[in-house]
């Protein structure tokens, strides 16, 4: 039995701190219909200017009384924002607006939307547009050959296509949940002024390069770090140069900066922008790549983006880390085979950027679940989007 001094004697275990968790608040609800709308006063940012002509989305509303059938049950839109926590949802069919609904707290058609990996489709973009400039050689390119920094680590010898189809074979399963995994440690990293490159090089390697899909946050930040590495600008200034003027966006966009300097944007995961703006991004890759007669990024890059001929790229083959109703490619989910070219963005808590040219459809849906991933909610979700792109198809 141990005595009154002796349990005294006992270190107590020291709870986390706020600053350590801070992560954790920033996703909880119902705090984060209001952070995922005000990243701008949480972290700092650069800003992705507007400078081109700004062209307004047509409107053409439609109430869209339709109903989806999921898990034997039919469901309407109204359904689908409440189970699913929706906060802003645009649906456009033909380049114009046919639906509208903003049903978060705090957002509206210029409020800027927290994106999370919705950002890593469009480091795609950028990086597609930097190989047509010829700042980026190949996508066989080696990452160390922009990056040194990353010799000897378990990234040395892997190529930029490897990343963008996320199969570098680096780094564990992404698990949100478990305090100490990577992925923990690269938001704390972000968050709390810790080194995030020292974190992505110490992670393992646990496949061969290209052997199998790993959904990896990390294959993405090299991405955006490339990129900048290419063209000697920031992520912000290269979108606004070479992306943001061309789509007539309704206002600037935003990248929110990691908080040690010297500071760096998260290409996998800090992209700000208004719905409809979002939509126009969708808008150029369902038009592959054309906005107002300007080929921004280049049809081929669009067409990769739309489904990969790796067998374990292909939907239901991702395995552990990916659902089984996507597929993947070029930093985008795909969902479908040639008759059926839909593909999506998809960001943590709900956020999805879902384009099917054959329907010339596009639709945003930001949310703020209660959980970074929701295996069910998100099947939920493409069940109701895929039904949208049937009825106007």
């Amino acid at each position: 039995m141990t005595s009154t001094t002796e349990r005294a004697t006992i270190p107590a275990v020291a709870e986390p701190s706020w600053w350590e968790r801070q992560g954790d608040l920033i996703m909880r609800r119902p705090f984060n219909e209001w952070t995922f709308t005000h990243m701008n006063w949480l972290m700092p940012t650069e800003r992705v200017t507007r400078s081109g002509p700004h062209r307004p989305l047509p409107l053409s509303p439609d109430p869209l009384d339709l109903t989806y059938r999921f898990e034997d049950v039919d469901h309407d839109l109204s359904d689908l924002h409440r189970r699913t926590f929706t906060t802003a949802f645009v649906v456009l069919h033909r380049g114009e607006i046919v639906h509208e609904t903003y049903p978060g707290a705090f957002a509206g058609p210029r409020t800027r939307m927290q994106l999370f990996s919705i950002s890593k489709s469009v480091t795609s973009m950028l990086i597609g547009i930097a190989l047509a400039d010829g700042a980026i050689g190949s996508v066989k390119d080696l990452v160390t050959d922009y990056r040194p920094d990353f010799i000897g680590t378990a990234y040395d010898g892997t190529t930029l296509a490897e990343l963008l189809d996320m199969t570098s074979g680096v780094g564990e399963a992404e698990t949100w949940d478990v305090p100490d995994s990577g992925i923990k440690r690269f938001e704390q990293a972000v968050l709390g002024g810790g080194d995030v490159a020292s974190v992505i090089r110490s992670a393992p390697r646990m496949a061969g390069p290209g052997e199998r899909f790993n959904y990896s946050t990390f294959d993405a930040q090299i991405l955006g770090w490339v990129l900048e590495a290419a063209t000697g600008s920031s992520l912000a200034a290269y979108a606004s140069k070479r992306l943001w003027r061309y789509i007539g966006a309704d206002r600037d966009a935003y990248y929110w900066l990691t908080r040690a300097r010297p500071r760096t944007a998260i290409g996998a995961g800090s992209f700000n922008a208004t719905p409809r703006d979002v939509a126009r991004l969708g808008l150029l890759m369902a038009n592959d790549g054309i906005a107002d007669g300007i080929q921004v990024v280049p049809r081929d890059w669009v067409r990769r983006s739309r489904g990969s001929d790796l067998p374990q790229l292909a939907v239901g083959s991702l395995g552990p880390s990916g659902y089984q109703h996507y597929g993947y490619a070029n930093q985008w989910w795909t969902l479908g085979d040639s008759a059926f070219q839909a593909f999506t963005g998809v960001g943590v808590h709900g956020q999805y950027l879902f384009v099917d040219p054959s329907a010339d459809i596009v639709i945003v849906k930001c949310s703020a679940w209660p959980t970074q991933d929701d295996e069910r909610r998100d099947l939920e979700t493409i069940t109701a989007l895929r039904r949208i792109a049937d009825h106007f198809a």
